[in-house]
């Protein structure tokens, strides 16, 4: 899908037909995003209007994990936690490269292991996670990686997230990537006043047809690391705000805004 052409001085991603010009009314009167009198037929309506408007901001939304097969996507999913995707796109083609399937993963040297994972971070423990996720795979699933969320969430180190992130990009299954942007983003939107992500992603999966729930988690990530900023959004520069109860808790202001704004290259080194 194209994008559609934006008016001069408009930041990308932005929708100039949806920006505001004062604090959305939860802002301005103080209120949580979560409105509990608005219905549900509201909230759905209000939600899948969003959604649609994220298809157009961010239509080149994708996995950002490079894998060529399930099991470097698991790996490297695992991997991900408490660093960028990018910094583990650096590591996964020596770690593939040397340790190809699940059997040598699961006999690999630690030592050796954790000098190649060191600059993810907490590389002993995500050693510990790689070398344990080899084993139960050739030990249960003759070295294969499992099509279900009941059998994935079984291996070491995988919980929900990341076995959605499997389901829905290796293996087209539907499912909703819970991380820390997308529940920041969804609780902004005012579409869930949960913390849990196991609530987040049954309450969300009530308002996005299951159809689009993997390609909705990529846009709502795409947003967050681009637009929706954890300290400071650029609400102004939103095309979601005519719609979003928390617009205004960034700057208005479409210049100020539009700096805040992270192109595609930028948005994946925090």
């Amino acid at each position: 899908m194209s994008q559609p052409a934006l008016q001069p001085d408009v930041p990308p991603y932005a929708a100039p037909r949806a920006q505001v010009r004062r604090p959305a009314r939860a802002v301005r009167l103080g209120l949580p995003p979560y409105d509990p009198a608005e219905t549900a037929l509201a909230r759905t309506r209000r939600a899948r209007r969003m959604a649609r408007e994220l298809a157009v901001i961010h239509p080149d939304a994708h996995c950002e994990l490079d894998f060529s097969t399930p099991l470097e996507l698991l790996v490297a999913t695992v991997l991900s936690a408490q660093t960028t995707d990018r910094t583990v796109n650096r590591v996964t083609p020596t770690l593939f490269a040397r340790w190809p399937d699940a059997v040598s993963l699961a006999g690999a040297d630690r030592a050796e292991l954790e000098e190649v994972l060191t600059p993810t971070g907490f590389f002993r423990a995500k050693a510990h996670s790689v070398i344990g996720l080899g084993q139960a795979l050739v030990e249960r699933f003759d070295g294969e990686v499992p099509r279900t969320m009941a059998e994935l969430v079984t291996l070491p180190g995988v919980g929900r997230k990341t076995a959605n992130v499997v389901l829905g990009n290796a293996f087209g299954v539907p499912g909703l990537t819970v991380d820390t942007h997308f529940g920041r983003l969804v609780r902004r939107f005012g579409w869930t006043a949960a913390d849990d992500p196991v609530k987040v992603e049954t309450e969300i999966a009530e308002l996005v047809p299951k159809k689009e729930w993997t390609d909705f988690s990529h846009r709502v990530i795409f947003h967050g690391r681009r637009v929706c900023h954890a300290k400071k959004p650029a609400c102004g520069a939103c095309g979601l705000a005519s719609w979003c109860p928390s617009a205004g808790i960034g700057p208005l202001d479409p210049g100020v805004a539009g700096k805040l704004v992270k192109s595609p290259a930028a948005s994946d080194t925090a």
